[in-house]
């Protein structure tokens, strides 16, 4: 939070490196959009139970995830 736009950019970039060399790796981030668009698979946590779970593609995607979440 408060992170320049340009520093979550190298963030997620080294994020995504990592990854890619074969690292799983857990990721809870507020900036869903940015999120999902590097998920591999997603989970949407409400009040402790989680009623959505896909490809971060399919989250993206979902109405109800866009609506509540992504503002749109």
């Amino acid at each position: 939070m408060g992170l320049t736009p340009l520093l979550v950019q190298e963030i997620f970039s080294i994020i995504k490196k990592i990854n890619s060399e074969g690292i799983t790796i857990l990721l809870i981030e507020q900036n869903a959009t940015m999120a999902l668009k590097i998920a591999h698979h997603a989970y949407l946590m409400e009040l402790g139970t989680i009623p959505l779970s896909g490809t971060g593609e399919d989250l993206l995607m979902n109405p109800r995830v866009r609506a509540g979440y992504l503002g749109g």
